[in-house]
Order: structure tokens, then C-alpha cells, then sequence
């Protein structure tokens, strides 16, 4: 009886902590933060519902899928759409034109925001910042159509083409820009460049901020120039969020954005042009294809997976890691 007693204070004891303990935290972390928790009710909401349950969906991959039999009705064939997309080299080809687009804009535009950052952060007259901030950012906020519209103006064959324009008034003839795939390359990764650059210049302009200014006053005194001030101290002082932005890009390398491309692509350059969205858009939505694109979506998600664990894991080594 002593022995059953013990045990059941025991049992009224640490039921009891634990009670108190979850009262400790609720008040500490969640009567506290509860605004908080509010404001990002929405986005958990947005996240559940456009994000996550579409996930679900992804079994359309090892099916046979008919509209008329339903997800759950539809023949399941396994692997086979996956088989069917390796045996065709043109969507070896779409997976291969999305990658090198991808990472071809990653190589060439990530270092832009950084040396952006660091030039206006040299600005000394403050209303001249403000105007070049404003100015390198107002990009973001246009559409893509406008944006491919205005590359279009600029660079094409017609006699409404701009710089065409001045090359027939010079030469007698102009250049396919937007009709050749090298030039199309260049013309496609410079505009996503041009218009996505001033968001993340912001982003180091705001982790320049945290660095301590003495320590370019200690370095000017020892000698050191401007360029040895940005190498051995305004590099290291954002390298997490230069490492950061790095993994976060390498992780939407198979996100090509569907505006950009459609706006831009035409039959010349279909060979180049031609990526993973506007493969889905053609085949999946357009003609009804619906087993075939989920399971390239799928494999798209597990190559952008690949390529963010793969970041991260070097950054690790660096001592920096998103997780």
C-alpha cells in the first residue's frame, strides 16, 4: 500500500510540474508573443492550403490519371511516366535548358546585388543614395510583361525596334537578337538581372548596416585602401547573408519564372527557350497530359531539393548553413 501511495504522489508530482511548467511557457512564450502568432496565421493558412495539400496531388505521377475516373480512380501505372520522360531526349533537353538558364543567371547576376550594395553603401550625399536605391529597385515591382515589352522595343527585328533602328540607319540591315539563341541567352538572363537585382540589393544593404564602422577607421589608419576595407572587411561582415541569399537562389534553380519565359520565348530559340513550366503549361494544361507533367513537376522538386541540400551542406563546412 506505502509503495502504491509513493507512486501515486509521484504521479500527482510530476503531473503537476508538468502543469506548471506549460503554464511558465504559455505565459513566457505564447501570451507574450501572441500578435505575433496572429499576423502569421495567414501565411500558415496560405502555406496549408496552396502548398502543402496540393502535395497530395503529386500520386497523379504514378497514374494513368482520366478526369472522368478521379485521382483515386485512375489506373495506377507506377513508374512508368517517369520512364516515359527518360526515354525522351526532349525532356532531357527541357530538364537541361531550365538547369543551365537557372544557374547561367545565378553565376552572372548573384555577384551584381553584392558589388551594388557595397557601391552605394560608398555613397556619401544622401539624397543621391536614396535616388540610386530607388532607382535600382523600382525594377522589381514592374510585370513581366511590361519588362518583355520594353525587351522587346529594345531589341527587336521590326522596324519598331530602337536599337535595329540605328543599326539599319548605320549598316543597311539588322540583327536578329531576339531570334538567335546566344543572343537570346544574353538578352533573357540580362532582364532578369536588371529587373531582380534590387531586391537583393536591399537585402546587403541592410547587412552592411550591422558592421561595426570603427573597424574601417582602424584599417584606414593602418593603410589600408578602399579596396582592401571592402575584401578583408565588408565581404566577411555579410558573408551568412551572401551565403544565405546563395543557398535560397540555389534552392529555386528549377523555379523558372513562367511570365519571363513565355514573354520572351519564340519558335527561333524554342531549343533553348523551351523549360520546364512552359513544357508543363503545353503538355499538361494544353493538351490534357496530366501523369506525364506531374511527374516531370516531381522530378523538377527533387533536382531543386538535390541542389539546396547540396548548398547548404557545403556552407556547413564554411561554418555558415541555412539549417
Amino acid at each position: 500500500m506505502r509503495s502504491q501511495n509513493l507512486r501515486h504522489n509521484k504521479s500527482e508530482t510530476a503531473t503537476l510540474t508538468w502543469s506548471i511548467h506549460l503554464k511558465r511557457f504559455y505565459s513566457r512564450n505564447i501570451k507574450r508573443s501572441l500578435p505575433l502568432y496572429i499576423m502569421f496565421l495567414p501565411i500558415i493558412i496560405y502555406y496549408t492550403i496552396f502548398r502543402y495539400l496540393p502535395i497530395g496531388g503529386l500520386i497523379i505521377a504514378f497514374k494513368d490519371y482520366r478526369i472522368m475516373d478521379g485521382i483515386m480512380g485512375s489506373a495506377w501505372v507506377g513508374f512508368d511516366n517517369f520512364i516515359k520522360l527518360f526515354s525522351n531526349p526532349y525532356c532531357l533537353k527541357v530538364l537541361y535548358n531550365t538547369v543551365f538558364l537557372r544557374l547561367l543567371s545565378i553565376i552572372i547576376g548573384f555577384p551584381v546585388p553584392i558589388i551594388l550594395a557595397i557601391m552605394i553603401n560608398e555613397i556619401k550625399k544622401k539624397w543621391f543614395k536614396t535616388s540610386v536605391q530607388t532607382l535600382i529597385y523600382l525594377p522589381y515591382f514592374l510585370s513581366w510583361v511590361i519588362v518583355a515589352g520594353m525587351v522587346v522595343s529594345i531589341f527587336g527585328q521590326g522596324n519598331g525596334s530602337i536599337l535595329n533602328h540605328y543599326i539599319k540607319m548605320f549598316t543597311g540591315y539588322t540583327i536578329p537578337f531576339l531570334n538567335t539563341p546566344k543572343s537570346w541567352i544574353m538578352i533573357f538572363v540580362g532582364a532578369g538581372i536588371w529587373k531582380d537585382s534590387g531586391f537583393n540589393t536591399i537585402l546587403f544593404l541592410s547587412a552592411l548596416t550591422t558592421i561595426d564602422p570603427t573597424l574601417y577607421e582602424s584599417a584606414a589608419m593602418d593603410g589600408a585602401g578602399k579596396f582592401k576595407q571592402i575584401w578583408h572587411i565588408t565581404l566577411p561582415g555579410i558573408t551568412s547573408t551572401i551565403i544565405v541569399v546563395l543557398i535560397l537562389s540555389l534552392g529555386r534553380v528549377m523555379q523558372m519564372g513562367f511570365d519571363q519565359i513565355y514573354m520572351l520565348q519564340n519558335a527561333a530559340v524554342n531549343d533553348v527557350a523551351d523549360v520546364v513550366v512552359t513544357y508543363i503549361f503545353r503538355v499538361g494544361i494544353q493538351q490534357g497530359n496530366y501523369s506525364l507533367t506531374s511527374a516531370m513537376s516531381l522530378l523538377e522538386s527533387l533536382i531543386a531539393f538535390i541542389f539546396i541540400f547540396t548548398s547548404n551542406k557545403i556552407a556547413r563546412r564554411f561554418g555558415e548553413s541555412l539549417w
